[in-house]
């Protein structure tokens, strides 16, 4: 059974290590006690979307991208194939096509801050 506050977690604690951070630096960086973001990282909590922010903020990674590594392992464990391209609606809508409200210009799409 996949437990995403254990996937989160892994997502997170990789990210940290790559930097090559210590968990007290980021626990400062976010604003969270090291205790918490220990158990974060280990999957014991859960954290709030606020939370997550701030850590990820810490991090310097964008949400989303955690986000979307958590979901890419989520798909693994269930055996799903993922795709290694972004999927043709969302390409079209990127492009500028319309597709029922959906399609957005590049700049709606831009990283903001």
């Amino acid at each position: 059974m996949v437990v995403l506050r254990r996937e989160i977690g892994d997502v997170l604690r990789d990210a940290r290590q790559r930097q090559g951070r210590t968990l007290r630096e980021v626990s400062s960086a976010a604003r969270v006690s090291l205790g918490y973001l220990s158990e974060v990282e280990r999957g014991q909590k859960e954290a709030s979307s606020e939370l997550l922010n701030s850590i990820c903020e810490a991090l310097d990674v964008p949400m989303s991208l955690v986000l979307r590594e958590v979901s890419d392992r989520v798909a693994v464990a269930e055996g799903l194939l993922i795709p290694d391209t972004i999927p043709a609606y969302l390409a079209a809508s990127v492009a500028g096509a319309t597709d029922g409200g959906w399609a957005r210009s590049r700049s709606e799409l831009a990283a903001i801050g």
